[in-house]
This record gives structure tokens, sequence and C-alpha cells, in this order.
């Protein structure tokens, strides 16, 4: 039965549900009403008192509307809807002191803060507030606390909203944060002073309503409307999040996030956040050519033509996709390399993903499914290292009443959680199990790479899919790699996987995959954007364009194809990854059929059409895979260092600091670091 309630703001008539608070109402009647500490991703705090509005026949001083529900409105004499006014002189007499009394203690260093041009103190001083004071006395003063490298702090100008507070015990799940003190003496402090040990801690730079909380490695470089905004999409995870990336000139200044409650809320983790100092360091910014052992620099058409005529002498061709790789970027060497007589490969890591199942390699469940599940078992995965954002989803499904099942490594995941065991034969004493009761709860099975990359991954699948089978839950596979599912969308794989593909192989055009030792023997071309462990290894460089820089689709675990645009350019000679494989292939004398992007989307789009339905997670057809007999070993997290995943990362001065504090942390603890 729906709560449904008549209610009348500021002469408009609106039906809401009875639950909601005063403050949602005046959204839902198209009502702005100011404030700082009400956030709808939190708990309400109700201590700013920004948000006062007048309830008409109520008690006779203005209300909180961020703590009033619409049911506990009397209605009128004759029954009629309450009625709340938002703009009275009441209200206004109300908002006034109360912006008032905010700036008593509050510094107003505006032209040196961080956070002016966009700062809602600055917008609701202006709208609200009036443009004098009563007070005289002396303003206090705080003394600045050390959250880390990441968050600088100026708690003078802190109003005390507690959106910090909330956020890194709500959604982070740490509990490192509070207010001490009262009255004139309250303040924000970090516990036993210590730095914010989360991955997901950037994120209270863009709640805090003032400049409290500023970004450390962005302070004083750039004011917001020097800078040009470009939304995209993330890539540092296989989430997806949809982010805005603002740029001054030829450079990252600084990435934000993006409201998509599909898939990230409105949330980042800090890898995503802060590494785009990454992206200026260690660039490949014009071709390699090996000569006598040593790679020297060259020009585009001699790289090429390099390239062309090994290729061209080669036995046997093999083509590596890296992790962050755009889906047009792997369609385009899979038909290069393909239509040469060779092979290409995507799962580099040697994940056992069944080609052409997409209800095995994506699963069926979408992130969302997550938020009303009330059981969750996860297998061989960490969310909290391998996608910090899906992890805190998961944690606000534990805070609302949801059970979590692991299955794999014992770690902190910052909920409590049912440790059914390490091993294969926990998951298959599991999967093995006639579930009765929770059949018919809503529930999700996780599965992460570290339960498919070892030689048993078909069997430990199979399992994963009985398992979702008998308990009727949906099933998602968690990947590591952004570019994989696009990867495997447009069938950049090999039947035999890696091995397969490269046995034998004379020459191997790697394109960004990093993270793999190629053996000597082949002759390597490397398409790529940073000097790492695949151009050491390379014999011909061709540089290309980080993700920042060019166009691209990706496709997220949950297999929803998302649009990356570019917010930049490539340094130095450095192209687009599609153009310097077609231009290879005209080298080749087989030109790709295609001139322009737009051209290789049409092809693209209709060799695999679900690729053209943007932001829509396509349903999946379930085709269990037949369980095998798995090995004894105990699963193991792929993901080792949060901070180090990728070349993008390995080059930021930035994540480097942060892996090292991560090291001395567990050392700290006593844990043996990696």
């Amino acid at each position: 039965m729906s709560d449904l309630k008549k209610i009348v703001i500021d002469g408009n008539e609106i039906e809401v549900d009875g639950a909601m608070t005063l403050i949602q109402a005046c959204e839902v009647a198209g009502i702005e009403v100011p404030r700082f500490c009400y956030h709808e991703r939190l708990s309400i705090a109700g201590n700013c008192r920004m948000c006062l509005v007048e309830v008409v026949g109520g008690p006779p001083k203005p209300a909180a509307s961020c703590a009033m529900q619409v049911r506990d409105l009397r209605p009128g004499p004759e029954g009629q809807p309450p009625v709340v006014k938002t703009n009275s002189p009441m209200v206004k007499k109300a908002r006034e002191g109360v912006m008032e009394f905010i700036l008593i203690n509050h510094p107003l260093d505006c032209p040196i803060c961080d956070q002016g041009g966009e700062c809602d103190l600055q917008d609701q001083a202006i709208a609200y507030g009036v443009d004098f004071s009563r007070f005289r006395e002396p303003k206090r003063a705080v003394e600045d606390i050390d959250l880390g490298p990441l968050v600088e702090t100026h708690m003078t100008r802190c109003i005390s909203c507690t959106r910090c507070v909330r956020f890194t015990t709500e959604v982070a799940g740490i509990t490192q944060m509070g207010q001490t003190g009262r009255g004139e003496d309250a303040e924000i402090v970090s516990y036993l002073n210590e730095t914010l040990d989360s991955n997901l801690q950037g994120n209270i730079i863009d709640l805090c309503p003032v400049g409290a909380l500023t970004s450390k490695p962005y302070a004083f470089t750039a004011r917001p409307w020097e800078l040009s905004k470009t939304e995209t999409i993330d890539v540092m995870d296989a989430l997806g999040s949809n982010i805005r990336v603002d740029t001054k000139g030829r450079e990252v200044m600084r990435i934000l996030p993006r409201n998509h409650d599909g898939v990230n809320e409105e949330w980042i983790s800090d890898k995503t956040r802060f590494v785009w100092d990454g992206l200026r360091r260690q660039r490949l910014d014009r071709p390699y050519v090996r000569k006598d052992g040593k790679l020297a620099p060259v020009e585009w058409p001699e790289a090429l033509g390099a390239a062309a005529q090994a290729m061209r002498g080669a036995k046997k061709l093999a083509g590596l996709v890296g992790d962050l790789a755009s889906t047009e970027a792997a369609f385009s060497l899979k038909s290069l390399i393909e239509g040469m007589g060779g092979a290409v490969e995507c799962r580099t890591d040697g994940a056992k993903l069944p080609e052409g199942n997409r209800s095995a390699y994506v699963g069926t469940a979408t992130i969302e499914d997550i938020d009303g599940a009330k059981m969750i078992q996860l297998i061989g995965t960490n969310p909290r290292d391998e996608a910090p954002v899906l992890n805190a989803r998961i944690r606000k499904a534990w805070l609302n009443g949801a059970t979590v099942g692991l299955v794999g490594e014992a770690v902190d995941l910052t909920y409590d959680y049912v440790h059914v065991g390490t091993d294969r034969a926990a998951l298959e004493e599991l999967a093995g199990k006639e579930i009765g009761a929770t059949k018919d709860l809503p529930s999700v099975v996780i599965v992460g790479q570290g339960a498919l990359n070892e030689a048993d991954g078909e069997a430990v699948l199979g399992l994963a899919m009985q398992l979702a089978e008998n308990s009727n839950s949906r099933l998602m596979v968690l990947h590591t790699a952004a570019g994989r599912v696009g990867a495997m969308d447009v069938g950049a794989t090999t039947k035999g996987g890696l091995k397969a593909a490269t046995e034998g192989a004379d020459v191997i055009v790697n394109m960004g995959a990093d993270e793999i030792e190629i053996e000597a023997g082949p002759l390597v071309i490397y398409i790529g954007s940073h000097g790492d462990r695949g151009a050491h290894r390379a014999d011909i460089i061709l540089p290309v364009a980080a993700y920042t820089e060019e166009s691209g689709l990706f496709v997220n675990t949950e297999g929803r194809p998302q649009l990356a645009l570019r917010a930049a350019f490539p340094p130095g000679e450095a192209k687009e990854s599609w153009a310097v494989l077609r231009a290879l292939s005209g080298e080749l004398g087989a030109p790709l059929p295609w001139d322009s992007q737009a051209a290789l989307r049409r092809a693209m789009i209709d060799a695999v059409p679900h690729l053209g339905r943007v932001d829509e997670v396509p349903e999946n057809t379930w085709q269990p895979v037949t369980p095998g007999k798995p090995g004894k070993a105990d699963f193991r997290n792929v993901v080792k260092d949060f901070y180090l995943t990728n070349p993008i990362a390995r080059a930021s001065a930035l994540m480097g600091q942060l892996s090292a504090q991560a090291k001395a942390r567990r050392a700290e603890e006593g844990i043996a670091a990696e």
C-alpha cells in the first residue's frame, strides 16, 4: 500500500511519498532549498539549519526541512493538505541569521581558496545571506589536520557540516574521523592523528561545501573557469565509472566524478581521481626501432615500414590486446591480425573466460542488482582493491540487511561477511548444496578474476554458475581490466587462450599488454602510451594516445557499453590507436576498410550490434558452463597493489607514494608486505 500524501509547497499542490523529507518534496516540486549538511547519499545530520522552511499551522518557528517527513505534517483545520512555505519573510530572516552565524568564524579567504568559483558557501551567501555582519569579536582559528598526501585541510574554514565524517564512516567504512569538543571548541579531527586508510577518501573533497578539504595535488594550479571540461569514462578498473576530465591547455589538471546511479553513483576511487600525473610522465611520444640492440628514435614512415616488413615475413603472427585498450582498438587489431592469418588474444592474464558465452564472461547481474540483494556471495575476489566503488555498494547493501559470504582470502572488506572457506573445496561444497530458504530472496554471486585465471578456471566458473542456478541468483563476473569485456565482445580471442595464440609466434603485436612478460625469441611490435614493461621488451615502438586522449567505447564489468570522449591531445608524435593500425594495414598493402573512427565504429556495430546501445545493459542468455573437477589450491586475489595496476598508475609519482605508504602501514600492522 503506497503512502502518498498531498502537500502544498509555495502554492503548488503535489502528491509525494509520506516517507519523503520536506527537502526531497521541495525537489520534486522543483523548488531549491539551500543546504550544507544534507546530502542525499548520506544519513541526515540536521546540524547546519540552512534548509529552514515555514510549516503553516505548525510551531511558530521555522523547521529543518531535511529532518522532517511529509507524513509528520498536520492537515489544515478542514482536512486541507498541509502548507509549507520556502520564501516567506520568516524563512528569509531565519536563513540570513543562519548564514551570519556560519560566517562568524569563517576566514573569508576566498581569493586564495581552491574552492573559489565552485563553493556552496559562496553561492548560498550571495543568494540567501546578508551583506554585513554584526559580529566584531576576533575569529577563532583551528589547527589543520594531516589526512595524508591526497586531501589538504584548512580547518579554520570548516562549518562542521560533518559530511566528511558521515562519508568515511558510512560509505568508505573507516572510522577515522569525528568531531570533538563542544561549542566554540568543536572541531573535526582524525582520531589519534591518523592519515586516512581508504581508497575512496578523495570523495570528501567533492562533499565539502566550503574550502576546508581540498585536493592536495591540484592545490593552487588552476581556477574552475580556466578549465575545459570533458565528460568521459574511467579505465582504472572495469567498473566504467563516469568521470569529468578537466584540462588546461594540453594538460589534464584534475579528474572528478559524474553522477550515474547505475554505475558509480557519484563516487570514484582515489586511483581514478589522482592518477592524472601519470599521464604526463614516462610517455612514448615518438616511434622507436631497435638498432644494434638499442632502441633508437625514428620517423613514422620508417617505424611503420619496419613493422610491416616484420609482419609480412612472419611464419606465425600473434596480437595481444592490453587491459586499457578501447573496443575499437581491439576490433581493429583483430581485423588486421586475423586478416593476415594470425591469432589475437585479450585474456593476457590467463583467465578462463569462455569465448562467445556472454553469460559466462559478463554474467546476468547489473551493478544496481546489488542494491536490492539480500545475499551476496563473493568468490575469489577482493572488491575493495579490484573495484572500490562497487565495494561501497556491497557495503550499502550490507547496511540494508544483506548477508555477504566470501570464498577466498580473508581480507578487510569494510563490512562483516561469512567466511565460507579459502579453497576450491569450500566452493564445491557450497555449489553442491540444495539451497531452499534463500532461493526466493534476491541474491547475487560475484566471481573475481582470482578464481578464473588459474589452470582450473573453467571448472571454478562452472561451479559459480551452478551455485547461481541452485540459489536462483544472478551472476556477476568482476573484471579488473577496463578493456576486457569489449575485447571479448568483438571476439579478440583464440581457442586455447594466450598459450595457443603466442606459442611458436615469431612476431607479436603487443597493444598495451604490460602486465605479462614476453619471453625472448619473437620480434615484438609495441603499440602503447607509456614506457612500461611492454616498451622495454619491444623491438619496434609505435606511440599512441592514453585513455583521455582519444574517443572510444569501453564495456564495463556488467556489459554496459559506454562512450569515452577525448579530453586532451597525445604528446609529441603519438597518434590514436585505430589510426596507427589503419596506417600499418596500408603499409602492409591490405588496408582496413575504414578511413575514420566513425566508419570503424559502424563496422564494429554491424559485427556486434549490442555495442551500439550505449549505456544499456543487454540481457544475456543463460548458458551454463559444465562444472569440472577443480584443483585443491586456495583462491588468490589478483590485485596485489591497488595503486600500481597499470602503466599510467606506475608512471604516477603520487601512486608510487601511496603504494609505499600502504606497504609501510601493512608492515606496521604486522602483515608481511608482498
